[in-house]
Formats: structure tokens, C-alpha cells, sequence
């Protein structure tokens, strides 16, 4: 289907998915950030015309596009853009730095390991940032100078000092070297790929706020002493509190329920051998005595001449010489379920 066929997309709508984001990435940065942490959401208030001129190819809005690429070689510096490639750059390599476990875990200083991973982080919220819309760029050179000017930290004991200039080294390399116009649109990806990556991104991200929650944040009792999350999960899931709970929830609710499943599957076909028979649970084994020998002498087969029925009543026949030696092999828990039964209707 043409580009001409598409139906348009309307303002109105674009405003009501405005929390959402109107591009992937865009929407991912979007909530994962708070709205660029309300700034970016006050940008968009004026944005969102433009981007949906932009999506429904607008001829206005591509023969302004295409005088602003015939005047710049590349994309003029943005402020805005600039800004927000600072922000969540920042905010990625400092969640890195957060879910690093500060003790040892199994013997390992992860610290040693994952800490490499902040400059990887800062390099890619660069160029996210640098991605979303008519302009794009390579991650390399924001990763490169990122992973340079992640060795001050050497220099600058301070982590805000170095990160702050990681950031801002990798955002200017982006802007100045890979920063480029994007001619042709992104090729349409299907619906189960885009979910697939957002949910993928929404899960790592996430991860990384509970690993540090629970490996480094602290809660303070009432005598005032700080005790670290994942400390405090164990000793309440160890606690003599929820010990008894638990067991009481399981003795209470799961073995009752598995109870009445397995009782519902009929495991020693009880319930059908009443059912053959025509007697019930509460039945003596005196009254399912004598409906066997009825129902025996009713379908034995030599009382059947006629060829055709002599093998239906046959399989009938066995089918009740079956049912009453399953009841008569169970006769004692049948006599204890009855006798509960009568104590109940007594009380």
C-alpha cells in the first residue's frame, strides 16, 4: 500500500497516546524517565503537531524538511535534543552504578565487573536520544569517547565529576562526528517485534532499579538501625511469623484443594463403580452386595440369544464385576466415611 493510501494520523489522538510516546524509542524514553522528568512532556505539548505532519508525510512540512537538509549538510545543533541526550545518558549510567551490588556476592566483587558496563550505558542513552525522529547516528564514537573519558575517574575520585564529563563528552562527540539526516523513513517493523523490544527494554530496565533496591537500599527499624533490603527479605521469609503462616496456607487451602482435585479425578474409579452399580458413598456393603448380584444375573450373557447384544451385554457384565471389586477392596474407607458422616448429621 502507497504512502498516499496510509490513512492519516489525527492530531487529537496523537495528544490522547501523548503519555505513551509516538515512536518507540520516544515512548520507552518517555515513561522510563518521567516525561525527561516533566520537561520533555512540555516540549511535546508544542511538539505533537509537528510529528504528525511529520508521520502523514505532510507536503508542507517535507518541503520545509527538505530545505533545512539542503541548507545543512547535517542536522543543526538542537538544544533540546542536546539536553535530553545529557539526561537520560546520565540516568543510565547512574542506574548502572546504583545496581551494583556494594558487597560481595558468592565470593565475586561485582563492582569490578558491571562497573565497565556504565560507559556502554551512557554511550547508548547518547545515542537513543540522537535516533528518534529525521536524525540518526551511529552509537560507536558516543560509546568510544565514553569509554575514554571513563578512565578520569582515576583522576576525579568524585563520581559526579567524571560522569558528568563522560556524559557530556559523548553527547558533543555524537552531535559533532555521527550525527547525520535520516532521507528515508524507518522500515515499518510488525507489532509483535516492536512489543517484543519494549517489553524486553521495560524488563532490563526495571531489573536494574530492583537490583538496586534490593542489594543496596537499607530500611531503618524502630530503634533507628539500618538494615539492608535483602537482608531484611531473608529474615522475614526465615521469621517463625511467616514460617507458620505459610504452613497454616498450605495445611488451610493447597492441600484441600488438592485434595478435592485428586478426589474429582477418580484415581481408583470409585465414583464410577457407584455409578455402575446405581448405589451411592453411603451405601452398606450389604446393599452394594445385593445390587451386584441383581444387576449380574440381569446382564449376564448367557441370557442373551441374540448375537449382536451377547457382546454388549458381555462388556456390561464385566464392567459391574469390575465396579463391585473395587468397592468391596475399599469397603473400610467407605465404613469410616459413613461413620464421619452420621457423627456430622449428629451434631
Amino acid at each position: 500500500m502507497g504512502t498516499s493510501e496510509r490513512k492519516p494520523k489525527s492530531v487529537i489522538w496523537a495528544y490522547v497516546y501523548w503519555l505513551f510516546g509516538e515512536r518507540d524509542a520516544h515512548a520507552f524514553l518517555t515513561w522510563s524517565t518521567l516525561g525527561g522528568y516533566g520537561l520533555g512532556w512540555l516540549a511535546d505539548i508544542t511538539k505533537i503537531p509537528r510529528y504528525v505532519r511529520d508521520c502523514n508525510n505532510d507536503p508542507r512540512f517535507l518541503a520545509e524538511l527538505s530545505e533545512r537538509m539542503r541548507r545543512n549538510k547535517k542536522p543543526p545543533f538542537s538544544s533540546s535534543r542536546f539536553i535530553s541526550a545529557i539526561m537520560v545518558s546520565y540516568l543510565w549510567g547512574q542506574l548502572i552504578m546504583l545496581a551494583i551490588p556494594e558487597d560481595e556476592l558468592g565470593g565475586i566483587n561485582w563492582n569490578r565487573i558491571f562497573h565497565w558496563f556504565i560507559p556502554l550505558a551512557v554511550g547508548l542513552g547518547v545515542w537513543v536520544v540522537g535516533n528518534i525522529g529525521r536524525e540518526k547516528g551511529k552509537p560507536w564514537i558516543a560509546i568510544a569517547v565514553s569509554y575514554l573519558t571513563y578512565m578520569s575517574r582515576w583522576y576525579f575520585f568524585d563520581e559526579n565529576v567524571w560522569l558528568t564529563l563522560m556524559v557530556f563528552s559523548a553527547a558533543l562527540a555524537f552531535d559533532t562526528f555521527s550525527k547525520s539526516w535520516r532521507r528515508t523513513p524507518n522500515r515499518k517493523k510488525s507489532f509483535v517485534r516492536r512489543v517484543t523490544v519494549l517489553f524486553l527494554c521495560a524488563v532490563l530496565y526495571c531489573g536494574l532499579w530492583s537490583s538496586y533496591f534490593y542489594f543496596n537500599g537499607k530500611i531503618t527499624d524502630s530503634n533507628g538501625d539500618e538494615i539492608p533490603v535483602h537482608e531484611a527479605i531473608h529474615h522475614f521469609f526465615t521469621s517463625p511469623w511467616w514460617t507458620d503462616l505459610k504452613q497454616s496456607l498450605y495445611d488451610t487451602y493447597v492441600y484441600e484443594i488438592w485434595k478435592q482435585i485428586i478426589d474429582l479425578s477418580d484415581p481408583q474409579g470409585e465414583q464410577n463403580s457407584y455409578k455402575v452399580l446405581g448405589v451411592g458413598p453411603t451405601s452398606s456393603q450389604s446393599e452394594i452386595t445385593a445390587k451386584w448380584r441383581a444387576l449380574s444375573r440381569e446382564f449376564h450373557p448367557d441370557k442373551v440369544k441374540d448375537p449382536d447384544k451377547q457382546r454388549e451385554a458381555q462388556e456390561r457384565f464385566m464392567e459391574i464385576q469390575q465396579a463391585y471389586e473395587i468397592l468391596s477392596n475399599i469397603k473400610s474407607k467407605r465404613r469410616r466415611k459413613n461413620t464421619k458422616s452420621v457423627r456430622e448429621d449428629e451434631l
